[in-house]
């Protein structure tokens, strides 16, 4: 049966074990997901209030934070870049979106936004493949002309409020205790980082435990570069042993179902992988981890949460960019059951709010908005103090990484236009493990002909003068 089909008939039955293994996981999210329909409106009512009129779009450059500026420089200097929606319907109403140009499920095309205009906001909404801030846009207009928020429109609001953590890329340790003590007073329980061998992993977690209390989780992402449970679990099973470890995300390669079901078993912390890769249905068969990294566009999402909720395992939102992002993550928080994990926006890493009012978190937590569409208005001051120019490819400075350990050893690491041109290089295991001691710098542009030497010897794999 059809996937529409499927989402067709749940209004006349729950959803069954039967139904999972008859119709896969896919299509029994669908039956359970079958209620996501905004209120019905004549064909000329929708076409009155709900017509796409207008689409506007804004790109700014959003300066980070001093202390996450200097570890987003070093890696990811192009997430400063955010594209911001305006979709006018013929209401009158104007739905805000945005996409994080360089780091996103789906961006949107001039393509997507032709095929938009003139068209029922309300038909399109659910349409993923309009990219991320099309479809936030549209959201957030339908919920404005219809008086109701987003939760409202994805289906049954099941918590009033949802955890959120703070996010940082991987930094040197006592930067890292500066954001966990920053998160921690700005109403924060939970910091999300990356664990990577060029830092100490042991000094990163030792500095942080001493600003926070016992109460306040550390979850850290490895993508990969605990390489195999051999290695891992001896290094997890030490770190187990602070109260304010809680969740390992991605420590060795996730299609290594048997090694992570290892570590699940071995360590006291839990253990989380992203959902799809495996499929989801092999992971939780192998009792592979945890719970789930959860993200894309507002159908696959829904899918995913109701997929999870049958398994019945948890995930934490991954939804990024700057607060837009996050206000929109907030209601699917609001309408998934098992959203239980603090979800990860990292907009904690800008200056600059494009909205009007900050979201407020409290002992971790922060209310799902209940005014119409998002709930949050566009801050305009700063959407015309940061616009820029679209740039016509993502941006990459050339950078040359510094990474030394106790016993003198130095190694460096050129980016390659790669993204990932540092992390590449350790899930090739083509740099030293994890050990206590190493740190890494970002060694300044002096234009020295030392410096385009060291680059030159560095660019296709790391130099060890």
């Amino acid at each position: 049966m059809p996937s529409h089909q499927l989402a067709a008939t749940s209004a006349q039955r729950p959803v069954s074990r039967r139904d999972l293994l008859k119709y896969g996981l896919g299509s029994a999210a669908a039956l359970a997901t079958g209620l996501w329909r905004p209120p019905r409106l004549s064909a000329a009512e929708s076409s009155k209030w709900l017509t796409i009129e207008s689409i506007d779009r804004t790109t700014c450059e959003l300066p980070y934070r001093e202390v996450p500026a200097r570890a987003m420089a070093r890696e990811l200097p192009h997430w400063k870049y955010v594209e911001v929606f305006e979709v006018k319907l013929k209401s009158g109403h104007t739905g805000l979106g945005e996409t994080l140009l360089y780091y996103t499920w789906g961006v949107s095309s001039d393509d997507d936004v032709a095929r938009a205009l003139g068209q029922n906001a309300a038909a399109l909404m659910w349409d993923d493949s309009l990219g991320a801030g099309l479809q936030m846009a549209l959201f957030d207009a339908v919920g404005r002309a219809l008086d109701l928020p987003v939760h409202a429109l994805l289906g049954k609001q099941r918590h009033a409020t949802t955890p959120l953590s703070w996010w940082n890329i991987d930094m040197p340790p006592e930067d890292m205790a500066t954001e966990c003590k920053t998160a921690l007073d700005a109403g924060y329980m939970s910091f999300k980082t990356k664990g990577r061998p060029w830092f100490d992993l042991w000094k990163q977690i030792d500095l942080a435990i001493k600003v926070v209390p016992e109460s306040f989780k550390i979850d850290m992402d490895f993508n990969d570069t605990l390489l195999d449970a051999e290695r891992a679990i001896p290094i997890l099973l030490e770190l187990d042993k602070i109260p304010q470890v809680d969740i390992w995300e991605t420590p060795i390669p996730q299609k290594d179902l048997k090694g992570n079901r290892r570590i699940r078993e071995s360590v006291l912390a839990k253990v989380a992988m992203h959902y799809g890769s495996p499929d989801p249905w092999e992971t939780l068969r192998a009792g592979a981890c945890d719970g789930f990294v959860v993200g894309g566009g507002a159908s696959r999402l829904m899918k995913t949460g109701a997929v999870c909720a049958m398994a019945g395992t948890p995930f934490w939102l991954q939804l990024v960019g700057s607060p837009i992002t996050a206000a929109f993550s907030l209601h699917f928080g609001g309408v998934l059951e098992l959203a239980t994990w603090p979800g990860v926006n990292c907009h904690q890493l800008y200056i600059d709010n494009l909205l009007t009012a900050p979201i407020v978190v409290k002992d971790g937590f922060a209310q799902v908005p209940d005014g119409p569409g998002l709930g949050y208005e566009l801050n305009r001051d700063v959407l015309e103090k940061r616009k820029v120019p679209k740039p016509a490819s993502r941006p990459d400075p050339q950078r040359l990484l510094e990474t030394t350990w106790p016993d003198g050893r130095v190694m460096y690491v050129a980016s390659n236009e790669t993204v990932n041109f540092m992390l590449n290089r350790a899930i090739a295991a083509e740099m030293p493990y994890f050990e206590k001691g190493v740190n890494t710098r970002l060694v300044p542009n002096d234009g020295s002909t030392k410096y385009r030497d060291l680059v030159k010897k560095s660019r296709n794999q790391p130099y060890f003068p």
